[in-house]
């Protein structure tokens, strides 16, 4: 048993992917699924969508790679994070659709929290904002707004979960009821200080303890799957969320290194080592990961819209046939059009939090057309992180002239990855392997299998790929920020 299989399961898609001794990818099996949008700032997926995807996705790589489930030593997972499900324990049904991390639903809740002055409250425990993002209050939005739930959940019959916890109930056959520190440090109902779940606010929130998963390390025994999913009873091994999963496969295990990953949102983290760094510009405190019972913590910035702003070129807008394209027409924007996009579809994320915000366009022109959209679009990438990173310096993170390490789909454009050093004024480097969320989760199920080096090892294996360096003066690029910093501003105050 030489291979892992690493679930990542997204937003917007779950794939599988096939690794073998060497940490290589042998085979992805991937499929999309339906968002469903019912108002305005609410975004959910169907549990039953995701759990067909996943099974599917894991059953196509393992043919698609030529193996057996026999030669497959330990399934790993990584999952968008922040997303809520509440199911039956009984029949494993699903109360409700899940409510994406997207979702905006309990901002008037939220801002409820704030006025009753609990937000420090919450920080301090959690190293979380108050706010939508969170799992917490999605949880507490379900318990409220579906007949008989709470009264079920405090008898027991209840169970709640992030995409990780659900899907591990289903792949065991519900005999584990389990999530990893990194999921449960985003629930915004776990102090991060003492590794478990936070009694003041289960109260505050009224939410049962029963309906909450038993939190383990990253790498750990999270059961074996039903027998007739795949063929045989696999074990599962590794469990992170999605930005913690790409840090450990960046190998970021020193203090001081910090990763970028641009999927549909943008998360960069910075390796804090065993301190809580209590940020005082509005990134958040989390654990990057947990294994063998030692927590190393991360500063995280997290933008809402990266990838998800082509998305909407793409199928809103119709500027773009397919999302590759967007480089290509970025470099051919008129240079004397300066339009400035700022996708806050549903709001504004670190270090702004502003959930009332939405997207505007500045700078149009008669002229203004697919190529200058297409290159505001790609340039908001590039702003955003910039805003991440300054606040991080400002929190006192030495990261001097540190490398950016990046990942997912977008820093496989070279357009958007220049304009991103130019931005930062430093180094961008792109690894060999840019699924690194995947390489993450494979590790953890690998190395805890016995088939993979420790961190040391597997940190000497990681390559970049490309390096880009800055190519724009420090005038420019700092009159260009200064723009979008004005838009931004204009932005949250209508």
């Amino acid at each position: 048993m030489t291979h892992i299989i690493a679930i990542d399961q997204g937003t917007t898609s779950s794939r599988a992917i096939v690794f073998d001794a060497d940490m290589r990818g042998r085979a992805t099996a991937q499929q999309e699924f339906p968002q469903h949008f019912p108002q305005s700032g609410w975004v959910e997926h169907d549990p039953e969508d995701i759990w067909t995807t996943v099974t599917s996705s894991v059953r196509g790589a393992i043919d698609r790679a030529g193996i057996t489930s026999a030669e497959v030593a330990a399934i790993g997972i990584t999952n968008q994070r922040e997303t809520t499900l509440l199911w039956d324990r009984a029949t494993g049904a699903p109360l409700h659709r899940a409510i994406v991390w997207q979702d905006r639903r309990t901002a008037p809740l939220c801002a409820r929290l704030k006025a009753e002055g609990h937000e420090p409250f919450f920080t301090e425990r959690t190293g979380l904002l108050v706010d939508p993002y969170f799992s917490a209050t999605k949880l507490s939005w379900l318990l409220d707004e579906i007949p008989g739930a709470r009264a079920r959940a405090e008898r027991g019959g209840l169970a709640f979960g992030t995409v990780d916890t659900f899907l591990i109930w289903r792949l065991t056959g519900g005999r584990v009821h389990a999530t990893d520190a990194t999921n449960a440090a985003r629930t915004m109902l776990f102090n991060i200080h003492r590794q478990a779940w936070d009694e003041d606010i289960l109260s505050l929130l009224s939410i049962p303890r029963a309906l909450l998963p038993e939190v383990r390390d990253c790498a750990a025994d999270y059961g074996t799957t039903r027998p007739d999913l795949f063929g045989r009873a696999i074990p599962i091994l590794g469990v992170a969320g999605d930005q913690q999963a790409a840090t450990i496969g960046q190998a970021c295990f020193q203090p001081g290194m910090v990763k970028s990953t641009y999927g549909t949102g943008c998360f960069a983290l910075l390796n804090t080592g065993e301190e809580v760094l209590q940020s005082r510009n509005r990134l958040l405190s989390t654990v990057a990961y947990r294994l063998k019972g030692r927590t190393t913590y991360a500063l995280e910035g997290s933008i809402f819209i990266a990838g998800a702003v082509v998305q909407w070129l793409r199928d809103a807008m119709g500027l773009l046939k397919d999302a590759s394209e967007a480089g290509a027409m970025a470099a051919k924007a008129d240079p004397g059009q300066s339009l400035i996009l700022v996708p806050a579809f549903t709001g504004l994320g670190a270090p702004y939090w502003s959930a009332e915000s939405r997207g505007a366009v500045f700078g149009l022109t008669r002229a203004s057309g697919p190529a200058e959209f297409a290159r505001a679009a790609l340039e908001s990438v590039g702003h955003q992180t910039r805003d991440l990173i300054e606040a991080m310096r400002a929190d006192g993170a030495d990261l001097g002239r540190s490398v950016l390490r990046v990942d997912g789909g977008m820093a496989r454009s070279d357009w958007t990855m220049q304009y991103l050093a130019d931005m930062l004024g430093a180094p961008v480097d792109r690894p060999v392997v840019t699924e690194t969320t995947a390489l993450g989760a494979a590790w953890l199920a690998g190395s805890e299998a016995g088939i993979y080096p420790g961190a040391e090892g597997f940190a000497a294996r990681w390559q970049a790929e490309r390096r880009f360096t800055p190519a724009m003066g420090e005038e420019t690029r700092l009159a260009r920020h200064a723009r979008w910093l004005r838009a931004v501003r204009a932005t949250m105050s209508v």
